[in-house]
């Protein structure tokens, strides 16, 4: 005599068990299969008139009720027309819906109408391939209708169960609002905080522009003026030695305090940026590298037609220095390869040395303040920035820009036959 069919049920939907990885681990895996076969054990007509099971049977099956009813996650059984045959207390309250109204209606009802026709086409899918079970949404966010008309986002497993009868798909689901409501304020956080960064930059650049302004025009002023008076009192006291010795001595003090305020304006915001462009800039900062650390700059600059806009060119070469400063300062190089260079839509900045490389440098493990400060300058415009280093092979910098962030303009100024030089490799 055949067993009954609610035993038989019953062990079907314990012998898939062990296939069930869903998203949730083990015990989601159980409460998947259990609710399954729970549901199929309903399906079946499990009031009709048939021999009393064994005792440890109805046992299993309270069990397997009991964790499908005090589960913390929502657990929710359709049938192949996805109509739902299984609402836990879970489900209820999240979807703020009685089982009673929930049960026998079309799982469209709980999700939101832009999403329905896709969702359909995946549980039909899910069906077609064989696969036990699987995680619902991938990388995106889904979201779900409660029955008084909110939505909310959750994440999902969902499994298959079939027999004779047909098929059964058993979502467990969590409600992470919480959570997406964390991720989204740290990603506000985030962004007040680059913004604050730009905005201070631009408050920095602003103050070296009229420190340097103020240092060129007003200070250089009055030390060129004094060296004329001195100059005056030097042909006045022609008769006294001494007298003129001294002068002299004022006159080289004043040309060598010109010198270092016309250096120190030139580091703040040199003039040649707003007078002649990025690249004669670029050029000068190079020689006056090479000229203090005794280190060779190779420039390979092929976009001198480019027309920067004030805050691109302002970025690119406070990129230029900065890299250039940690080179004089953790290198140990004795040159340096400095490209700029367009290659389709995007502008390419690389500052290479032949240094001690990253991991031999002096500060390894502390904060770089020089690098963190290239990636905003670098990140305002859009752009990214790799790196590459090793032991005793140097280390490079690499700023990628969209051009259109750097342009003025989309024309090349002296290149009529809008003609680009090989790009660097």
């Amino acid at each position: 005599m055949p067993a009954p069919r609610r035993n038989t049920a019953s062990h079907q939907g314990t012998g898939r068990q062990a296939h069930v990885t869903g998203l949730l681990g083990m015990a989601g895996a159980l409460l998947l299969t259990a609710s399954a076969a729970f549901m199929t054990l309903r399906r079946h007509g499990t009031k009709a008139a048939k021999p009393t099971p064994p005792a440890p049977t109805r046992l299993d099956e309270a069990r397997l009720l009991g964790i499908i009813r005090s589960s913390m996650e929502a657990i929710i059984t359709i049938d192949e027309n996805q109509r739902i045959v299984m609402f836990n207390p879970m489900a209820e309250r999240l979807f703020d819906c009685p089982a009673a109204d929930a049960l026998g209606t079309p799982l469209s009802r709980f999700v939101p109408e832009r999403f329905r026709a896709g969702h359909e086409a995946h549980v039909r899918q899910f069906g077609v391939t064989g696969v036990s079970d699987r995680q619902m949404g991938g990388r995106r966010i889904l979201y779900g209708l409660r029955a008084t008309g909110g939505e909310f986002p959750f994440e999902a497993s969902i499994s298959q169960f079939g027999d004779e009868n047909g098929k059964l798909y058993t979502v467990m689901l969590r409600d992470i609002s919480a959570q997406v409501a964390a991720e989204r304020s740290l990603q506000r956080s985030h962004e007040e905080l680059r913004e604050l960064s730009a905005n201070l930059l631009n408050i920095r650049e602003e103050e070296k522009s009229r420190i340097a302004r103020e240092l060129h025009d007003d200070l250089g002023q009055q030390l060129t003026a004094l060296k004329m008076d001195i100059s005056s009192l030097e042909l006045s006291a022609a008769t006294n030695a001494e007298a003129r010795t001294q002068l002299r001595g004022m006159q080289r003090l004043i040309d060598a305090t010109v010198a270092s305020m016309r250096r120190i304006a030139a580091d703040l915001r040199p003039v040649m940026l707003d007078d002649l462009g990025l690249v004669p800039a670029i050029d000068w900062l190079a020689i006056d590298f090479t000229n203090r650390y005794g280190i060779d700059v190779e420039r390979r600059i092929d976009a001198r037609h480019t027309i920067f806009s004030r805050d691109g060119a302002t970025a690119v070469f406070r990129i230029v220095q900065e890299a250039l400063t940690n080179v004089a300062r953790h290198a140990q190089a004795t040159r340096v390869d400095l490209a700029l260079y367009l290659e389709g839509d995007r502008c390419i900045l690389r500052i290479a040395d032949d240094g001690i490389g990253a991991h031999e440098r002096a500060d390894t493990g502390r904060k770089s303040f020089g690098l963190i400060g290239i990636r905003e300058r670098a990140h305002g415009l859009d752009g990214s920035v790799s790196i590459e280093s090793g032991i005793g092979q140097g280390f490079a910098v690499t700023v990628t820009f969209p051009l259109s962030t750097l342009q003025l303009d989309d024309a090349f100024s002296d290149n009529p036959d809008n003609t680009e030089e090989e790009p660097l490799q």
